[in-house]
């Protein structure tokens, strides 16, 4: 299926040999019935002329920072106009001195400029010599730019400009076609439906300076969140105390008590296809609340004892209303017996799939950037190895989909994609 018709895409083009690599891809990307436009920088004319490219694309090559006297844009600021064009920006060849700048944000030539202002998916294609691509502060740069939310392709092994034989080729053009072109269906795979995520923890004031809480950082839930947007679904976020920032896109719901996230989850449940409840919330809350700091010298002669009672269970009360054309998922942190407590929790809470996670585990948990997750549904275990919350986020959302898919949750005919 071709999702590249009418997209609109920005081929930079960096000082590298592979640049004549970069004039079959924008040839290709055209042939499909994408708009392109070029972006090269100063270095890559010494590789491959700015006509042809201008010939290809049926677009002007920009190269300076500045626009051409007579045809500056009507904003005053074309590479704004040019980042808020694209659909996407691929990168390629992408060069080691241009992953170094777009990771420590050195916006001193037009590509860059405009990688820095685009609010489209940026894919990176590397190309270099292999022991630039072994070395360490390349590979810190790269895993920045991967923490930024680019997409960078793999270098396949093979022989170099140089005569030597490994890694550091530039992706070919037909396999960076393929990967832009999955993207896009990527990116529609969840459009149509709404989800409701929770995350975080939730706070319990005991008295005005004190709560019961959790270790729960919501970063979890935050990847949740974003992921399902990177896939086109409407999400609205409700979350207990975090320093994360909101995903862009979401609609987000700032709550501090279990009772806050329950009222904000019940009045609003019957909206959603999906809902996924990955927020850690206290099982338990004082029974009073004291107006007042508490003070030890009022307690020298007794001990104090606070008294707690059960929060309501969020998670069994959607499970308890959900719709037939509903999917639920909960989470399971478990010190012992995770797999069996899980799927119990399935069937109790009436969830479609738990994710289940063990507490004592060194790179699981809270408040760390890797899980170790178990995908738990009515008829089948998925033990996943350690990876980073993101990619859990994407495991999750990969599930989702297949539940979806399988018990036509939604009539998908009528959603355009």
């Amino acid at each position: 299926m071709n999702n590249l018709f009418e997209k609109k895409i920005i081929v930079g083009v960096t000082g590298s040999i592979a640049a004549y690599k970069s004039v079959l891809l924008v040839r290709e990307l055209t042939k499909l019935g994408a708009e392109v436009k070029v972006i090269m920088t100063p270095s890559a004319t010494n590789f491959i002329t700015p006509l042809t490219f201008a010939t290809i694309s049926k677009h002007q090559v920009a190269i300076s920072m500045y626009p051409v006297s007579g045809q500056e844009p009507s904003s005053g600021s074309w590479h704004i106009d040019l980042a808020l064009w694209a659909d996407i920006m691929i990168i390629a060849p992408a060069t080691a001195s241009t992953i170094s700048k777009l990771a420590t944000g050195n916006t001193d030539n037009a590509l860059t400029i405009v990688a820095s202002a685009l609010r489209a998916k940026i894919f990176v294609a590397p190309a270099m010599d292999s022991d630039m691509y072994e070395y360490p502060a390349f590979k810190t740069n790269i895993d920045l730019l991967k923490n930024y939310g680019m997409i960078v392709l793999p270098s396949p092994k093979g022989e170099l400009a140089s005569g030597i034989f490994g890694e550091g080729r530039m992706c070919e053009p037909l396999d960076i076609v393929k990967y832009l072109n999955d993207y896009f269906i990527y990116k529609s795979s969840l459009k149509g439906y709404k989800i409701l995520v929770t995350a975080g923890p939730t706070y319990e004031p005991i008295d005005t300076v004190r709560y019961i809480g959790n270790y729960s950082s919501g970063k979890m839930g935050y990847e949740i969140t974003q992921e399902a947007l990177n896939r086109g679904a409407e999400v609205r976020l409700v979350t207990g105390p975090t320093s994360l920032k909101a995903p862009n896109g979401s609609e987000v719901l700032f709550v501090t008590t279990a009772m806050e996230m329950y009222e904000a989850v019940i009045t609003t449940t019957e909206k959603y296809d999906v809902i996924i409840c990955s927020a850690a919330v206290s099982d338990y809350k004082p029974k009073n609340f004291i107006n007042k700091k508490i003070k030890r010298r009022d307690y020298e002669t007794s001990n104090f004892n606070l008294e707690l009672v059960e929060t309501q269970d969020i998670l069994k009360y959607i499970g308890g209303d959900k719709k037939n054309n509903q999917l639920l998922v909960g989470f399971a942190l478990e010190t012992e017996n995770m797999i069996e407590n899980a799927k119990k929790k399935l069937i109790e809470k009436n969830c479609d799939l738990i994710v289940a996670n063990p507490a004592k585990t060194e790179g699981a948990g809270f408040d760390v950037d890797t899980n170790i997750i178990t995908l738990i549904t009515e008829d089948k275990v998925i033990e996943l190895p350690i990876m980073s919350k993101k990619d859990c986020a994407m495991e999750i959302l990969n599930e989702i989909e297949f539940l979806l898919k399988k018990s036509n949750k939604i009539n998908r005919e009528s959603i355009e994609v």
